[in-house]
């Protein structure tokens, strides 16, 4: 689409806060860490695990400043964000050490300051400032729409809830749709039963049977302050092939909020948090579309090459720093990998990895690093080996948490269980050619994977400062994120 006057606007806006940013970081050097991740991924719990491990001393040995001594302390700062609400990291630490729960799932934009003391490797003492920025996914998946027309959004998002997978859950809401002409007289309340089908049909594909991830706009199902506002009451129309909206048309009235909901939530979301960002993580829940089905984990590729489109990436410059900030490193982690034994991590890593191979390979081409790893920031379950007539699987212990189903048999979130959630092939292409059952085709007993959800572990409290979190490879993932950043 052709450069419009309101995207030059934006993009000197982006410069003007670019050059106060950089002068800022001239006295005070700075990275901005944005974590994100679709529903479930586990962003509140990777933040708290990563915060709690740099200032009261994790185990992090592939983590190389951390492990050979040369950072003194880390500590929690102010946030320099008065507008942004604070990471609540310290009852995120109580909700899972002392009440062994998740804490509640990201629902709007929150930051964290940390304050990183070091030593240099030639032996300067230096500190980095880490600013942590958390936010939904579902809002990058919104970035794509600054450069769509709503004719573009509505004729794709409906291609799409008739595919084979969605059609089923888009019924009441394609019923409806049905009845509209978008040429008819603007109807506030069609308008209005519209957005709600359509929310609905949002909300179904999320549920964990299809576990759906590409499902723009993505305050919808998130609308925080602007629920009930025109800017979140407006959805696709069946629209003819010719012919252009007529002023006072209800195709007019979509078309002028879909506009509104890009001027008021997605350009100012971009502008003060998202254009600001130096490195990125983006946390996967490549186990829900397991159980869910092939649909889903179709879906979650295209979802991730939805997101990494979003991104600037590039390598860092001097002019770039001034001018046209860019992520110059990425990290996609698949999250709960303590959900697989061990001999499937890598496996679990393979799959991610496939599915951001195209993407992954535009960003390289433009000089960003990326990076693929499985992980868990909490580790929830233990491996075991478990007695079977004369075989002895390899096993996780761990307790369910309370309604959990398997076997026939409901938990009650005290008992701890031996599971055998199933082995991923060596080969990741197996999973991509459809070759398993899942939630959305087969009952829970005759699923191909079935991975259920724990409860944080219980924990002894070994020190002043609280017990340690235990983790998978969380070291590795702040090694590649600000390791070069405390040479």
């Amino acid at each position: 689409m052709a450069l419009q006057f309101s995207d030059i606007v934006e993009e000197a806006r982006l410069s003007a806060r670019a050059l106060k940013d950089f002068g800022e970081s001239l006295f005070s050097p700075t990275v901005r860490l944005g974590v994100t991740g679709l529903s479930r991924a586990g962003k509140t719990v990777f933040i708290t695990a990563l915060v709690h491990g740099l200032t009261r001393g994790g185990r992090f040995p592939v983590f190389e400043p951390f492990a050979t001594g040369r950072i003194a302390r880390a500590r929690l700062e102010p946030q320099p964000d008065d507008a942004v609400p604070r990471f609540d990291y310290e009852n995120h630490v109580r909700t899972l050490i002392e009440q062994r729960q998740w804490p509640h799932s990201t629902v709007d934009i929150s930051e964290l300051r940390l304050v990183i003391d070091y030593q240099r490797q030639n032996g300067a003492e230096r500190n980095l400032t880490l600013d942590i920025v958390d936010y939904p996914g579902e809002w990058l998946l919104d970035l794509p729409l600054l450069h769509k027309s709503y004719e573009q959004w509505s004729n794709e998002s409906l291609a799409l809830s008739r595919g084979s997978a969605r059609a089923p859950l888009a019924k009441t809401w394609h019923a409806h749709l049905a009845s509209l002409s978008a040429e008819a007289p603007a109807d506030e309340q069609a308008a209005l039963a519209a957005a709600r089908l359509f929310t609905d049909y949002l909300r179904a594909c999320r549920d964990e049977r299809f576990a759906m991830s590409l499902l723009p706009p993505g305050r919808f199902l998130m609308p925080g302050s602007f629920a009930g506002s025109p800017a979140l009451t407006f959805a696709p129309l069946d629209l003819p092939k010719h012919g252009a909206a007529v002023e006072g048309s209800l195709w007019a009235m979509m078309r002028r909020r879909y506009e509104a909901y890009k001027d008021v939530v997605v350009r100012p979301f971009f502008r003060e948090h998202f254009a600001r960002l130096d490195r990125q993580v983006v946390l996967v829940d490549a186990l829900s579309a397991f159980n869910s089905g092939p649909e889903a984990l179709v879906d979650l590729e295209a979802a991730l090459g939805g997101i990494l489109d979003c991104f600037r990436v590039g390598r860092g410059t001097l002019f770039s720093a001034l001018f046209r900030p860019k992520i110059d490193r990425i990290l996609f982690a698949a999250t709960k990998a303590d959900h697989l034994h061990h001999s499937s991590h890598d496996r679990l890593e393979a799959v991610l990895r496939r599915s951001v191979s195209k993407a992954v390979a535009k960003a390289d081409a433009s000089g960003a690093e990326i990076d693929v790893v499985a992980l868990s920031a909490v580790r929830a379950t233990r491996e075991a080996q478990v007695a079977r007539g004369r075989e002895r699987l390899p096993s996780l212990l761990g307790t369910p948490t309370s309604g959990e189903r398997a076997g026939g048999e409901i938990f009650d979130g005290n008992t701890e269980v031996a599971t055998f959630p199933g082995d991923l092939p060596d080969d990741p292409e197996a999973l991509f050619n459809g070759a398993f059952r899942g939630l959305s085709s087969a009952s829970a007993e005759k699923t191909d994977y079935r991975f259920l959800r724990f409860r944080p572990p219980r924990l002894e409290n070994d020190g002043p400062q609280g017990p340690a979190l235990p983790h998978i490879r969380l070291d590795r993932a702040l090694q590649f994120l600000i390791g070069d950043r405390l040479q």
